[in-house]
């Protein structure tokens, strides 16, 4: 936690930037029968019967201090889709020789998943660049992506039946686009003082059960 909290703290440079990544399971359903639109004095109306299409996975990444962020719409949740996710990221920062990247501990956040996507020679030149901070066991909250995850629910998918992986991939840019156009950022305000104060220990403590 402590390691998490004190990179959120550091202040914004670009030639080191900081993100924070997670992803949301999507279930892709299809409505039944057409909905009702709105008439006067009526609100629309839309039947609870669905056909489910199966489901997907949404990779969300956030910068937070910048307001930049990366949405992926993909199959599933394994290392072959995480590979290009990262890679993807690892190329939109070409000037930065590391990049601080705060995620769960999920078997795939690790350096075989970069090898066996392209190879050791490359997986390893990408995977020294990146510095990962894992959130400690139930403290996925720590993660500003989850925050992201929040958001992309709300204003992207909202109460809406998506039907494809194709659709979702066109809503996700979109909402993508704008947080972006926007330069949305996260004003995350609970820092390592706050967290002695609320778990109480003080930071002596924690040196020496460091050492």
């Amino acid at each position: 936690m402590e390691d998490v909290l004190a990179v959120y703290e550091k202040p914004y440079r670009a030639s080191e930037p900081m993100g924070c990544l997670d992803e949301k399971p999507v279930f892709l359903q299809a409505d039944v029968r057409p909905s009702l639109p709105m008439r006067p004095g009526q609100v629309a109306r839309r039947d609870n019967e669905y056909k489910r299409c199966g489901s997907a996975n949404v990779f969300c990444a956030v910068e937070p201090k910048a307001g930049r962020h990366f949405t992926f719409s993909i199959s599933e949740r394994s290392a072959a889709e995480l590979a290009p996710v990262l890679g993807h990221l690892i190329r939109s920062y070409p000037c930065a020789q590391t990049i601080h990247l705060v995620v769960d501990n999920l078997n795939i956040h690790g350096r075989k998943t970069l090898t066996d996507y392209c190879g050791e020679e490359q997986g390893a030149d990408w995977w020294h660049r990146l510095i990962l901070h894992y959130t400690p066991k139930h403290g996925s909250w720590l993660n500003q992506a989850e925050i992201e995850i929040s958001l992309f629910a709300w204003q992207c998918l909202g109460k809406r039946t998506i039907p494809s992986l194709f659709l979702l991939r066109s809503q996700a840019r979109a909402w993508n686009r704008m947080v972006n156009r926007n330069k949305v950022t996260i004003d995350w305000r609970f820092t390592r003082t706050k967290t002695r104060q609320k778990f109480n220990y003080d930071k002596n403590s924690f040196i020496r059960l460091q050492t």
